[in-house]
């Protein structure tokens, strides 16, 4: 960030104290910032506080000194992000509507407008570092690193971005510099849930979308526990909500769609969980080239770290190039709860190369 040369930046504000502070950084080092709110979601039966987000991100504007801006995306936020998720789930998957939020909107139509309007770079408060040579690394504060929901980025998306707080090791010290500056949102808290979307119940959400079949609910050693109102309302390794008193808790292990039968896993039973191997589709390796690559893509097998989850440290794994861009991903120990739909990521050590969607 040290070469700006007033260079033009513009900046996703959220209305929360990250894109805050990523703004103050930048405008402190010299950058031109304009400050553009996303409007991505607006829909009275599941309402977000988008209203009360965008006037908070005026007001830290206004407080900056800089220009301020809303983009409606909300068609293609629901077209996108929205319709994909209900699809998923409908088909018996756990999508992950985040990595598909950066993937089309954020680092989608977002970026691309900002490159059309003039822009030399984009910028949010993602805790996400690059590298000199725009490889992304881990954030420095890792409890909330957000590399995994990133692994869609392009090379020539990431050499036009910046990540301002990916650098800042906690997010006391976030709020810390927000408060020493006299942000609005120095104290207002994290927001939580969907991305753009909030705090949604996800079982109530896709309820008029999904099959709602009442079946029986099977301990893996094969005794009826209770019934269920619909596969798709279950994860693999879902605890809470699964529905089953008194003798749990109990975790799903497994959707059989062919009987309609929902198998799961007392707490005793953890191999019910644990899975060696994984078959992951839409591999992507533009975030970084492994050790051993050739050209843009690693060789027929390679070693890496991978995550399945965020927040989950990376198990040491192979990856295997099978047809049609499929990859075999085998751990060098199990992991837990592999859930199709979700995303598995790929890592060397901080730098994060890439990932694929678990098939």
């Amino acid at each position: 960030m040290s070469n700006s040369n007033n260079r033009r930046v513009y900046i996703g504000m959220s209305g929360g104290v990250d894109s805050s502070v990523a703004a103050l950084l930048l405008k402190n080092e010299g950058y031109n910032v304009t400050g553009i709110f996303m409007k991505n979601w607006s829909d009275p039966a599941w309402p977000c506080p988008w209203e009360e987000d965008r006037a908070d991100a005026m007001r830290v504007c206004l407080k900056l000194g800089i220009p301020f801006e809303t983009w409606d995306f909300t068609k293609e936020y629901k077209e996108k992000v929205v319709d994909y998720m209900i699809r998923e789930y409908a088909s018996g998957r756990t999508p992950n509507p985040d990595v598909m939020c950066n993937k089309e909107i954020k680092f989608g139509l977002f970026f691309d407008r900002a490159i059309k309007s003039g822009a030399d770079y984009i910028a949010t408060g993602h805790y996400v570092r690059k590298s000199p040579d725009n490889k992304l690394l881990k954030a420095k504060y890792l409890e909330k690193d957000q590399s995994y929901f990133l692994w869609t980025l392009k090379q020539n998306q990431i050499e036009k971005c910046l990540f301002p707080i990916g650098e800042i090791e906690s997010k006391s010290k976030v709020r810390e510099i927000a408060e020493s500056a006299s942000l609005p949102t120095a104290g207002k808290k994290d927001s939580q849930g969907i991305c753009f979307m909030g705090p949604v119940d996800i079982k109530e959400f896709i309820k008029p979308f999904v099959k709602k079949e009442i079946g029986d609910i099977v301990t893996t050693s094969g005794q009826k526990v209770g019934t269920h109102g619909g596969l798709d309302f279950y994860t693999i390794g879902q605890r809470k909500g699964v529905g089953i008193g008194g003798t749990g808790p109990y975790y799903v292990a497994k959707k059989d769609y062919e009987t309609n039968t929902l198998i799961v896993s007392p707490v005793t039973d953890t191999q019910a969980l644990e899975s060696k191997e994984l078959i992951a589709t839409g591999v992507s390796f533009a975030c970084g080239e492994p050790a051993e690559s050739i050209g843009d893509e690693p060789q027929t097998s390679i070693k890496v770290q991978a995550s399945i989850r965020y927040r989950q440290e990376p198990v040491p794994a192979t990856l295997t190039l099978l047809a049609n861009n499929q990859w075999l991903v085998a751990f060098d120990h199990p992991v837990r709860a592999v859930s199709s739909g979700q995303s598995v990521v790929f890592y060397n050590g901080d730098e994060m190369l890439g990932g694929g969607v678990i098939e």
